[in-house]
């Protein structure tokens, strides 16, 4: 009895004994696995900023986006007209923006490997000389735009005068064909201007054969007849010297193919005869670019934009009679020496008045 009594006193000795040091030692281990685990928590949370700003970014563009949407819904439903303005006036901005960007890759190129601009290819090309235009005309909105309060005074003559103020990037689809067909009717004005003053100087020609042929070209434009390239080629040579060079031009004959040319006519005779020069130079210049990419690797809308610049009005006629034109076009052009571009600038009336489709 003594002898069991011992034992369980030494086996409550040993277990107070054993019981701690089990107790540390499992303490101990789960401290560690605490200390394990938690370790990328703190790194997640200490560590990562970057993680944490691309989170909040991300949701202030999701908000963003979210209250746009419910901004044009609330304006379709309540103010539709404004609605299509207002689309119609951001999309212009992005693309207005898109085309600002790819200018400036442009002109970077052409400044890191010295390139010219007739060494750009033809899509480069048009897009730098159609960017300069549509910031030119930007350019008076920016100037009246300068002084206090006057925006207000700018976004209501935008809406009153959208075809002289706005590029075509703000213009609606109607709008487009509207503005093509009103600009289109006024050069088409100096149609008969400009094959008058080709008749008056045919007795200046000094060439018999000239002046039979000019005589006959003029004869068949003014009877309705599409004249063909080897009758327009054949007078090359009038066009190169007086009384028809690009330096023999008389101020009102300027002023006529100006207007044909869809550029101001009301600037003294020098500043109409160097702007007649650079704006050919550029057109022949984008000739030949596209007579070494090919009609072919043109989209339909390019194609009819490159004939509505070199005088069809393209918005009427076929896609397939466009392709045709402009190839009348680029074979006449690339024939043609620097000291004769003043019949391209002529071929604007020659080869696009009695053109099949444009009589209206």
């Amino acid at each position: 009895m003594a002898l069991s009594r011992v034992c369980w006193a030494r086996a409550a000795l040993w277990g107070s004994a054993v019981t701690p040091g089990l107790y540390v030692t499992r303490k101990l281990q789960l401290v560690r696995s605490g200390l394990a685990w938690g370790a990328p928590g703190s790194s997640k949370l200490h560590l990562s900023p970057k993680t944490d700003v691309k989170n909040l970014i991300s949701y202030v563009v999701t908000k963003t986006k979210v209250i746009n949407g419910k901004y044009h819904r609330f304006l379709g439903r309540h103010f539709p007209r404004f609605y299509v303005l207002y689309t119609i006036f951001m999309k212009g901005l992005q693309m207005l923006w898109a085309d600002a960007k790819k200018a400036r890759r442009i002109k970077t190129n052409m400044w890191k490997h010295n390139i010219k601009f007739h060494q750009l290819s033809y899509r480069e090309m048009e897009h730098l000389r159609q960017f300069r235009r549509d910031v030119t005309k930007c350019l008076f909105l920016g100037i009246i735009s300068i002084p206090p309060f006057a925006n207000y005074l700018v976004f209501l003559l935008m809406y009153l005068f959208p075809r002289q103020l706005l590029i075509r990037h703000f213009w609606t689809p109607k709008q487009q064909i509207d503005f093509l067909d009103i600009y289109h009717a006024l050069r088409k004005q100096s149609h008969p201007e400009i094959l008058c003053c080709l008749e008056r100087v045919i007795p200046l020609i000094s060439d018999a054969g000239l002046r039979w042929h000019m005589a006959e070209l003029c004869t068949k434009i003014q009877h309705g007849t599409h004249p063909a390239v080897h009758d327009i080629l054949a007078l090359r040579n009038c066009f190169s010297n007086y009384p028809l060079g690009m330096n023999q031009l008389h101020a009102l004959q300027m002023k006529a193919l100006s207007r044909a040319m869809l550029l101001t006519p009301y600037l003294p005779p020098l500043l109409l005869r160097h702007r007649l020069k650079t704006h050919t130079t550029v057109i022949h210049h984008l000739d030949k670019a596209l007579a070494k990419l090919g009609i072919g690797q043109l989209t339909a809308q390019e194609v009819k934009s490159a004939c509505y610049l070199r005088g069809l009005n393209s918005t009427h006629v076929a896609e397939d009679r466009c392709r045709t034109w402009l190839g009348e076009w680029l074979q006449i052009s690339c024939s043609l020496k620097e000291a004769e571009l003043s019949l391209l600038l002529h071929n604007v009336v020659l080869l696009s008045t009695n053109y099949i489709g444009t009589r209206r």
